[in-house]
């Protein structure tokens, strides 16, 4: 059990950067430079108010359950 918790934590780690980098490179960015007034709000929540949310919750889960904070 501690093997998989390990492994669901790297996993976890590898889906937050992953989240990220969408956010960042995707959703979020593109939509700053298109010039339209939605795009930008859209923008701005995305990527300073839901991003470091989503992000550091996965990464800190992930972190926690590697270390294996989690004990059964």
């Amino acid at each position: 059990m501690k093997k998989l918790k390990k492994f669901l934590g790297i996993i976890w780690i590898a889906i937050g950067l992953t989240v990220g980098y969408f956010n960042i490179m995707i959703m979020g960015l593109p939509k700053l430079q298109s010039g339209k007034q939605e795009d930008l709000v859209f923008a701005i929540i995305n990527l300073a108010i839901l991003t470091p949310i989503v992000v550091g919750g996965l990464l800190t889960f992930g972190y926690y359950a590697l270390s294996g904070d989690y004990k059964s």
